[in-house]
């Protein structure tokens, strides 16, 4: 059965709130058994746009990834966010 993984690129504009959003959501992570792979670090754009953080997180399946996502508790976790900056989520199956 395929992984599947939540990836996300975004933009922080108040580290502080970030800082709680991040951490909360972290611990959800670890309810729907996902893996960091990527969380930040350096980056380059080779094309398009890019964001200077990023993240890749692995799970054991895409059904997994896509309930972390729209789980209750990382709905608590993204409020903690408002005003903190920009992200783009996705989930996708691996290969």
């Amino acid at each position: 059965m395929p992984k599947g993984y939540v990836i996300g690129r975004a933009k922080v504009s108040d580290a502080t709130k970030w800082g709680a959003y991040a951490a909360k959501a972290s611990e959800v992570m670890k309810i729907y058994g996902g893996t960091p792979i990527v969380r930040g670090g350096q980056m380059t754009v080779g094309e398009g746009e890019g964001r200077a953080r990023n993240i890749i997180i692995e799970f054991n399946d895409f059904a997994s990834a896509r309930a972390y996502l729209f789980s209750p508790e990382y709905a608590e976790a993204r409020k903690l966010r408002e005003g903190a900056g920009e992200i783009d989520l996705v989930a996708v199956e691996g290969a």
